[in-house]
């Protein structure tokens, strides 16, 4: 991935390794009614951007194109000081483009299914990219105080 954010917070290097890891973001968008969405995603980093690609026009774009407030939360496999597992929560606001998915997951398929598969097939249609701008951090671990 390649580019800057535009605005928000700099991503500190404690939560780009978390984004850069092969861990699910649970992604968290305002349904109409105003109820809480959650699904999963891969994520990657783009500049100070984070970025999800989707080949479909899924629920949870439809929710970032009315409100763009968007949480997401990523557990790792550490622990803190006190034995605690460590998470990263962002809160930020997304916008949504069209195309460009198929590109951006076969950047991503690397770290989530491992190397040399390809993903998406040939032919997937061009999609969404989802970028996300940071607005602030949470969870336990060290970006908390970030």
């Amino acid at each position: 991935l390649t580019g800057v954010g535009k605005g928000g917070l700099l991503i500190p290097e404690s939560v780009r390794t978390v984004l850069e890891s092969d861990k699910l973001a649970h992604v968290a968008t305002i349904d109409r009614d105003g109820s809480p969405y959650i699904t999963c995603a891969w994520v990657g980093v783009d500049g100070d951007d984070i970025c999800i690609g989707t080949v479909s026009d899924q629920r949870k774009l439809q929710n970032i194109r009315r409100d763009p407030r968007v949480a997401l939360s990523i557990e790792t496999d550490s622990l803190n000081p006190v034995g605690l597992k460590e998470y990263l929560v962002v809160y930020g606001r997304g916008r949504v483009t069209e195309g460009g998915a198929p590109e951006l997951l076969r950047q991503l398929a690397g770290t989530y299914l491992g190397p040399g598969v390809d993903f998406p097939p040939p032919g997937a249609p061009p999609g969404f990219v989802t970028r996300i701008t940071p607005d602030r951090y949470g969870g336990v671990g060290p970006w908390a105080s970030a």
